[in-house]
């Protein structure tokens, strides 16, 4: 198959006014852009909502023949064919969810040159008939988007990437673009490698989000702690909450419904009607919540997610950063809400210990989740630890983490710290016992609870010596203890053992400081989401911006599209402050390139005449 031609300097520039309608490109998009363009292959780390999907559009829209885009969510294709074909691309995808007339007309479509994108998901590219197809047509480039899913100590595993290695060798003049918003410098030499992009050229672009402020609070009803966050920060927003079990999610999405949150389920469990249902309601409606386990939200491009709350620790750091930044896609104030406790630490760690594997795969999920643990329990800037983990340094603390607007006392904790491994090292060699924190939690407290005079615990040396602490204090010990690899969890029970680590602190060689557990409630924020949006704005645009709003919630209901394929926001944002008297006017406006203008402009000029 002969090379599609390289496009001319500035045509990259002239589709992105012209199709996308903005007036130039944002860090380094114009590089990768005319990098692919120009048959390049590209491995590009961008966060969500930088316009990685950019970096493979345009050159699919200047190179002759049809970009490939190799996606892992079959249920999403339809929305992302669906907004770019409003801004004029012609864009199609082959999944199993099409009856043979539908995929027979994407074909035809494919082979007589009629699309400029067309979508697969990984295990179609792998079949034979996949690949005769596509040896028929004209390929301009392969996107493989998602690409951190080829890593398979990654959070995000998939073993059908695998196999994309072979696009290389099948169709070697075809340049490849693979791209992630989350990578380590391990993860990225791992994904260049599985895929064969050795030689191809990297872009990495920062990490910083900072629009998303980032929050994790102690755990104590944290569903009443979520509807609280829910209800004084982000009234009628829409937004998803993580839980680690199925279970979990139902209660929670029970919980909000019956406190008049409107809420929905999304898990594996459910049907994969129910699922898809609930998924294509949360896409095109504005203020619905989805909780929802950590199967849900890969590729979702919903730009007004105003917040993103997890029940459950999550796994990594690489899994919490992707799906924190689902929120604020559109750059507008966000919030990555994180409740953490004590049972998640021996949860994790016993979910480490029986996982399946060797002992390698367990120490690099344990390395995973010391990570997570030290973001959660550091004292320091959260972004500053976040952006670390990735390799990128920020030079002063953010102002916009619960760290920074709450700075967290640290204090000596070795006493403290020597008082609990006591009572763990006599349970278990004077008495031949093992238990976990609550017993010992009682134990060091005083208390003659009837487990703990059943088993004669009341008579250990041990017993009433922490009294200078509160139980909630007690169990911040045990879960940091557990974080710094002080304190093991064994068994079935999460029964409590010591480690090897352990002497050094009870032979008072190791001084073992500690976060604080607050006193009172973080200070409350300021609300962030849809209200604070239209606060923001003008008095006299505020009125327009909502009228704007509304026009386009009908007009998406009517064609059965999210209401981000219509317009962003910001772009309504941005007519409702200019208020554009002409078309011309109009097409001045981020995000309102010719398609749309030519479709929406009267419309929304008459929005704007009625006020």
């Amino acid at each position: 198959m002969p090379s599609p031609t390289a496009p001319a300097v500035g045509a990259a520039l002239d589709v992105l006014r012209r199709v996308f309608g903005y007036d130039a490109f944002r860090g380094f998009q114009q590089e990768v852009i005319e990098h692919v363009a120009a048959g390049g292959d590209a491995l590009v780390l961008m966060p969500t909502g930088g316009g990685k999907s950019l970096c493979y559009q345009i050159p699919a829209l200047v190179r002759d023949g049809v970009a490939v885009v190799v996606s892992p969510l079959i249920a999403l294709m339809q929305d992302q064919v669906d907004a770019l074909t409003a801004v004029g691309a012609r864009a199609g995808f082959l999944n199993s969810t099409q009856d043979p007339a539908a995929r027979r007309a994407v074909e035809a479509a494919f082979l007589a040159g009629e699309l400029d994108l067309l979508y697969l998901a990984p295990e179609a590219l792998g079949t034979r008939s996949a690949q005769q197809l596509l040896d028929r047509g004209r390929i301009s480039l392969f996107a493989i988007d998602e690409a951190h899913c080829v890593s398979q100590w990654g959070h995000d595993f998939r073993p059908d990437y695998l196999a994309l290695s072979m696009l290389h060798e099948r169709w070697p003049g075809v340049p490849r673009i693979a791209l992630t918003a989350t990578a380590t410098s391990a993860t990225r030499t791992e994904i260049a490698t599985r895929l064969s992009l050795t030689d191809a050229r990297h872009f990495v672009a920062s990490f910083d989000r900072p629009n998303i402020q980032y929050r994790i609070v102690s755990k104590r009803e944290p569903r009443k702690q979520l509807l609280a966050l829910l209800r004084d920060e982000h009234p009628g927003d829409a937004g998803i909450v993580y839980c680690l079990s199925r279970a979990s999610v139902d209660k929670t999405a029970e919980f909000l419904v019956a406190n008049g949150i409107d809420a929905l389920p999304y898990h594996a469990g459910l049907d994969a009607t129910t699922r898809a249902a609930n998924q294509q309601r949360f896409l095109r409606s504005d203020g619905l919540v989805m909780v929802a386990t950590i199967a849900f939200g890969m590729g979702i491009d919903k730009p007004d997610v105003r917040f993103v709350a997890h029940l459950d620790l999550p796994k990594s750091v690489e899994g919490y950063y992707q799906e924190t930044g689902r929120a604020g896609r559109d750059g507008l104030p966000s919030t990555a809400w994180l409740a953490y406790g004590l049972q998640d630490v021996v949860q994790q760690r016993k979910m480490i210990e029986t996982s399946e594997g060797d002992l390698a795969h367990r120490r690099n999920l344990a390395a995973h989740l010391d990570a997570m643990l030290a973001l959660c329990e550091t004292v320091r800037c959260r972004r500053v630890q976040l952006l670390d983990y990735f390799g990128e340094r920020l030079d002063s603390p953010c102002g916009n983490c619960d760290t920074c607007l709450d700075p967290p006392q640290s204090w000596d904790g070795t006493v403290a710290a020597q008082k609990l491994l006591s009572t763990v090292f006599r349970l278990d060699r004077e008495r031949n016992q093992r238990f976990g924190a609550g017993q010992c939690v009682d134990i060091l407290l005083g208390r003659r609870t009837d487990k703990v005079t059943q088993f004669g615990h009341d008579s250990l040396t041990v017993f009433g010596i922490g009294t200078e602490l509160g139980e909630a204090e007690w169990r911040g010990v045990v879960r940091q203890l557990l974080a710094e690899g002080l304190l093991a969890v064994e068994g079935d029970y999460g029964t409590l053992a010591l480690t090897d680590a352990s002497a050094e602190v009870l032979g008072r060689r190791r001084t073992v400081m500690m976060r604080r557990e607050p006193e009172r409630p973080a200070r409350t924020a300021k609300p962030r989401g849809a209200a604070t949006v239209v606060a923001e704005l003008p008095a006299e645009a505020a009125g327009v911006f909502e009228r704007l709003r509304a026009w386009r919630a009908a007009t998406a209901k009517e064609q059965g599209v999210p209401a981000y394929v219509i317009f962003h926001d910001a772009t309504l944002r941005q007519i409702a402050t200019d208020a554009p008297g002409s078309l011309t006017e109009l097409s001045r406006v981020g995000g309102v390139g010719e398609n749309k203008l030519a479709k929406y402009g009267e419309q929304i000029l008459g929005v704007l005449a009625e006020g």
